[in-house]
């Protein structure tokens, strides 16, 4: 966790300020209809399902008259090719599914390579509303798009599995220990990532299963993780979203207008030391981070605040102004102590404390239920976004374990490190240019 969370590149607050106005590569608007995954009962020809009793009609049936148009929530829509793959600088969705998976013994390059193909197809089909290519489930028959974004990554084990180790990046090399992990390694790391966020369940459910199904023999599940955020539109204003412990989080996260972003985030074409195939590609830190909630709620909010270093009812600093006051990190009460802790998260995590280090914070929240001991397994799927690693996360968690007060109320249960390729081109799948190269 970091005082740059809740990474929304386009905040929530954006979203529901701007609610009739679709997803950043929407095609059109949502008052013509236009951008459903099926409306009301989807488009004529969509997909080759058969539905009801006609037999063998192939489609979906006509929408009927008067029905209710889809709402701008349902309508979203995010582009699957481009540049930079999606679910990277949209904003952060309601729903979120993590799901790493192992290659099956004996699958190689071939077999990655058509793996990584029907996925980008699946990918391309949902997220413009369409259906899966076959044995669509049907969960997700009467919603839109939803804001719906399929994001794949490549582990560090990818590359032994496919011969392709003179490819793998120096920048994947194992994240180093931390003090704070407890880490279970079945829940950690994988050759192959998912990231699934919509801004409803059922389609983002559905976009899980479809993944998983398009695996076939080719790869197995080694993990899977559940998160939600607030829904857009949930509250009477727009504002930062709240984690867990009640905080505002997010309000230092980069934004897409830094004249400076595309360089702390992206790889970039050229002059990197990245191989080619990684250029306007990704990594992407996860780490499952459980909020030890007891311990924190029984503190008062005084003590909160010290913790993080801003008001929990605005989260503007401690040092006054609103949210987006910059902090004064020499301002010092009248007995001579500095207003904001030496120990305090959003003093640590500043990048001006940090070399400059910042990353793109884009979590989920997970409740997982109650453990034996009546505890709840609760917290933050982290995902943080850098052009490099080793000078993105890596300093700012060394920082963090040096002496964050937060440390002391959160556990770091799981960790993965993933490669995500640019964005595919039209035609092209996601990895083609490493794995047909």
């Amino acid at each position: 966790m970091t005082d740059q969370s809740i990474p929304q590149a386009r905040t929530q607050a954006e979203a529901v300020a701007a609610p009739d106005t679709p997803d950043e590569g929407a095609a059109g608007s949502p008052a013509t209809g236009g951008l459903s995954r099926r409306r009301l009962l989807g488009t004529a020809g969509a997909t080759g399902l058969v539905l009801g009793a006609a037999g063998g009609a192939a489609g979906y049936a006509a929408r009927p008259a008067g029905a209710t148009p889809l709402s701008s929530l349902g309508s979203g829509k995010v582009m699957f090719h481009g540049k930079h793959q999606p679910g990277i600088v949209q904003r952060i969705q309601a729903r979120g599914h993590l799901v790493a998976f192992d290659l099956a013994a004996g699958a190689g390059r071939k077999e990655a390579a058509a793996l990584l193909r029907r996925w980008s197809e699946t990918a391309r089909r949902l997220m413009a509303g369409e259906g899966a290519r076959q044995d669509d489930t049907g969960v997700a028959l009467d919603a839109g798009p939803s804001s719906l974004t399929i994001t794949f990554g490549l582990g560090h084990s990818f590359f032994a599995c496919t011969g392709l180790e003179k490819q793998r990046p120096v920048a994947l090399d194992p994240l180093p220990e931390f003090s704070s992990d407890r880490l279970d390694r079945a829940r950690s790391n994988g050759d192959l990532w998912v990231q699934i966020g919509a801004d409803d369940a059922l389609v983002a459910f559905h976009a899980l299963r479809a993944i998983q199904k398009d695996a076939g023999r080719a790869a197995r599940v080694r993990w899977q993780m559940n998160g939600f955020n607030r829904s857009p539109g949930a509250t009477a204003h727009p504002m930062t979203a709240r984690n867990l412990m009640g905080q505002v989080d997010g309000t230092r996260n980069p934004k897409p207008s830094d004249a400076d972003f595309d360089r702390r985030i992206f790889v970039p074409e050229s002059g990197s030391r990245n191989p080619a195939w990684m250029a306007n590609g990704s990594y992407a830190v996860v780490r499952r981070i459980r909020m030890l909630l007891d311990d924190w709620e029984q503190l008062s909010v005084k003590e909160q605040e010290h913790v993080i270093g801003r008001r929990k009812a605005d989260g503007a600093p401690l040092t006054g102004g609103t949210e987006t006051t910059e902090m004064d990190l020499e301002k010092t009460d009248r007995a001579g102590n500095l207003v904001v802790p030496l120990d305090a998260h959003a003093r640590i995590t500043r990048p001006d404390q940090n070399g400059g280090a910042a990353i793109l914070r884009r979590p989920f929240s997970y409740h997982d239920g109650i453990d034996a001991d009546g505890v709840p397994d609760a917290g933050l799927l982290f995902i943080c976004w850098q052009a490099d690693p080793l000078r993105g996360f890596v300093p700012l968690q060394r920082k963090l374990d040096r002496g964050d007060a937060l440390s002391r109320y959160i556990r770091h249960e799981a960790s993965g490190l993933f490669a995500v390729p640019g964005g595919a081109a039209e035609g092209e799948y996601v990895g083609q240019r490493l794995l047909e190269g």
